[in-house]
């Protein structure tokens, strides 16, 4: 059975952010059961049930372990269920999350060769000791399976591909033009399958475009997660949050014309999931117009803590 655990559904910053006092936060600050915290968006995935992977580390990954006692240590004084990383993305809200991770338990990294570079880079990372946890690249559109920290197989296997987005925040290079350096590698989805039932889901953390690949890859899923980041292009301008567009951070809106809640909706996808959702967006608020028209559509938001048997 593939399961899948969710372990934040905000994007970066997580829901209410530190410093912000929009009135969504502030709702959230309140106790208001129509505005739920959130911590940042990753997932965990397991095929036993004991044994688990997960899709990014967000800097919340500490509590995000308290929170779910599957990902709790289950065995001697040092344990962990935690099987690998796989990284989407070279974001902060994607890789800081490993330094967490730092106490002498083995598992294993996986992740695009340029994030990877990234992470060798950024001698911070080396206190997630490499004699314990092997960093492998993610060759695209190849199959791979996935095998637990002692080295037997996992029964699940991933396969990475490329998805319209943008180069980290922090690598942006002003000199590339309207690209920012962004290159393939910088953004990927993922396609994770059970080999004994052929359950499966795919991961689209981040996406700027539906572009046809990515159409023809999911229909037809059984379950996606796909970015949710904002609802409309402009909506931290108008609510003066920021001065960037959601195209300018790399991240396709869920409504209009061209958003993804229209994109998708004739593939076939037979569970949609929204994670990586900011708090200016007004779908994070239970009840909203906003949530509304995406779960008539067929979208959800789940909660922090959510499983889903794919």
């Amino acid at each position: 059975m593939l399961r899948v655990l969710v372990l934040g559904a905000a994007a970066g910053g997580g829901f209410p952010q530190w410093n912000c006092n929009c009135e969504g936060c502030r709702r959230a600050r309140s106790d208001d059961t129509k505005a739920i915290p959130a911590l940042q968006a990753s997932i965990a995935f397991s095929g036993d049930g004991d044994n688990w992977f997960l899709v990014n580390a967000s800097p919340d990954l500490r509590q995000q372990i308290n929170d779910n006692p599957a990902l709790h240590p289950n065995g001697g004084r040092r344990s962990s269920p935690i099987a690998g990383v796989l990284l989407t993305n070279g974001d902060v809200d994607a890789v800081a999350g490993l330094l967490n991770l730092r106490e002498g338990t083995p598992f294993t990294i996986h992740a695009h060769p340029r994030v990877l570079r990234v992470l060798d880079e950024n001698k911070i990372f080396d206190v997630v000791r490499r004699d314990l946890v092997p960093r492998l690249p993610i060759t695209l559109d190849k199959a791979f399976p996935l095998q637990l920290a002692n080295g037997t197989p996992s029964g699940l296997e991933v396969r990475a591909f490329p998805v319209p987005g943008k180069v980290a925040l922090y690598l942006e290079d002003e000199k590339a033009g309207s690209s920012f350096g962004t290159t393939e590698g910088d953004t990927i989805g993922l396609e994770v399958t059970e080999l004994a039932s052929g359950a499966s889901f795919f991961f689209v953390g981040n996406c700027a475009a539906v572009v046809p690949a990515v159409s023809e890859r999911l229909r037809s899923a059984p379950l996606v997660f796909f970015d949710g980041t904002l609802w409309a292009d402009d909506e931290m301008r108008v609510a003066d949050l920021g001065t960037k567009t959601g195209q300018r951070m790399g991240h396709l809106s869920m409504s209009g014309p061209e958003g993804t809640i229209a994109a998708l909706a004739s593939l076939g996808i037979r569970r949609k999931v929204f994670l990586h959702i900011n708090n200016s967006n007004p779908a994070l608020i239970a009840g909203s117009a906003e949530r509304a028209e995406l779960e008539r559509a067929g979208w959800e938001i789940p909660l922090d803590g959510t499983e889903i048997v794919a």
